[in-house]
């Protein structure tokens, strides 16, 4: 048995068992892939994968079993390179955040910033994408980080921990009518054009459910990943736009005007998640109290062991 068949396995699974996909992420052949998976269930004498021809199907039950081992294995296999790279590099080695464009944009600046000024050889990558995208690469090993708002309960392999709460933002042109009214509602936002973050993005999801709640369909006639975006097409006059509130500087964003709506949707939850079982290093611990004063070593510690902690505590 090799490590390199257990990692043929995993990816083959995580690959919704194309065997080709696999291979291209592996940066082999699929005939190799094949070939390995084979004789590893030779030497074992059980079936992982069942096939109709050269096509696979299905896990089997000790496959399944099997699966989760090969997964454990690699990851303690990777835990043990992060302990060799701590204790012999000290200050130094790598850290790849993954992230969505409103964290990356707004809220980690600063955070960045004082994390190089504090580990100057440490190889700092941020990886932008949707929130499955990065949950996918976080869980993977392919990210060491992940910060977002949207949920990731799908993803039980991930360490999700609460950061902080942050509320939306209505943004119009200066001197447009909505900003003379005396209390933006629900009722005012759907008798204007609105533009606003995609549905998998930003707590887009406490938007649509306030207006579900009062049985209001509003006119969203644009939406986009970026808040930046949304304020381009805002300020061309193509509707009033909904971000966080974040979002928005006065100083950057000249003749656009802001009123805090957070009373209508509702706060959201920023939070950053870890690979469940992963071995952190004195700089990924940092980077965490840097973003999050309140998750400290021992707070971070306890979550990873499964102590947990509710949200309005760590908050």
């Amino acid at each position: 048995m090799k490590l390199q068949q257990l990692r043929y396995l995993v990816e083959v699974a995580r690959s919704g068992l194309n065997v080709s996909e696999a291979a291209e992420t592996l940066f082999t052949s699929q005939p190799g892939v094949s070939k390995q998976i084979r004789m590893l269930e030779e030497e074992l004498g059980v079936v992982v994968f069942e096939r109709s021809g050269k096509r696979l199907t299905t896990i089997t039950e000790p496959g399944r079993r099997i699966l989760d081992l090969a997964e454990r294995i690699l990851q303690e296999v990777s835990n043990i390179k992060r302990v060799s790279e701590e204790y012999a590099g000290g200050r130094s080695g790598s850290l790849i955040i993954a992230t969505t464009h409103t964290q990356a944009r707004y809220a980690l600046p600063a955070v960045v910033k004082e994390f190089i000024e504090k580990y100057p050889d440490v190889r700092l990558s941020m990886h932008q994408g949707s929130p499955s995208q990065i949950a996918e690469w976080t869980q993977k090993g392919e990210a060491d980080i992940v910060i977002a708002t949207e949920s990731m309960d799908q993803y039980p392999q991930l360490v999700m921990l609460p950061c902080c709460q942050w509320g939306h933002s209505v943004i119009a042109p200066e001197g447009h009518p909505v900003l003379s009214e005396e209390g933006i509602t629900l009722a005012n936002l759907v008798r204007w054009p609105l533009i606003t973050y995609d549905p998998a993005f930003a707590g887009r999801s406490l938007i649509d459910r306030a207006f579900e709640r009062a049985e209001i369909t509003p006119n969203i006639v644009l939406t986009a990943i970026d808040a930046d975006v949304i304020k381009t097409y805002v300020s061309l006059g193509l509707g009033l736009g909904i971000i966080a509130g974040m979002a928005y500087d006065p100083a950057r964003d000249q003749g656009l005007r802001a009123y805090d709506v957070s009373q209508l949707f509702g706060l959201a939850t920023t939070r950053i998640g870890l690979r469940r079982g992963t071995y952190l290093r004195r700089f990924e611990y940092d980077f965490i109290e840097l973003f999050a004063s309140h998750l400290s070593k021992h707070v971070v510690d306890m979550a990873m062991e499964g102590a947990g902690a509710n949200d309005a505590y760590l908050l």
